[in-house]
């Protein structure tokens, strides 16, 4: 069974941020920083890409809303919005969820892996592959 989808059906505690007849944010219990939200589908699908349009609208209108609430309210100077994509992309619940992420300064000491710079790419090759074309 799904963790998230017992957190939806109220089989497991959690400290609810919003709720609606299509989406659920809760408290992330690791805080990475003070206010830490995650947003999710009560829908259950995988993830982004296996998503239908409505429930990521749904969820984008949530995370938007909840972001202005959250950095309003918390004195956050920004916030990391973040969707992990697979296990590779370091997903590691298979239901949909955005990380609402607050950053109160440059001093936030929050590591996420992969955002240094990759080699030289080649970008005429590198938009060919993208595209398709």
């Amino acid at each position: 069974m799904c963790i998230f989808c017992d957190i939806i059906d109220h089989k497991i505690p959690a400290s609810i941020v919003y709720e609606d007849d299509k989406v659920l944010a809760i408290l992330d219990i690791s805080q990475i920083t003070y206010g830490h939200t995650i947003v999710m589908p009560k829908k259950h699908t995988a993830n982004l890409l296996e998503a239908d349009e409505e429930t990521v609208q749904a969820c984008m209108h949530a995370v938007q809303m909840l972001a202005k609430q959250i950095l309003k309210n918390t004195g956050a100077a920004g916030c990391n919005i973040i969707c992990n994509t697979g296990a590779a992309a370091g997903q590691s619940v298979d239901h949909l969820h955005f990380h609402i992420i607050p950053r109160y300064g440059a001093d936030d000491e929050i590591i996420i892996k992969g955002t240094g710079r990759s080699k030289k790419q080649d970008l005429d090759e590198v938009l060919k592959k993208v595209t398709g074309k």
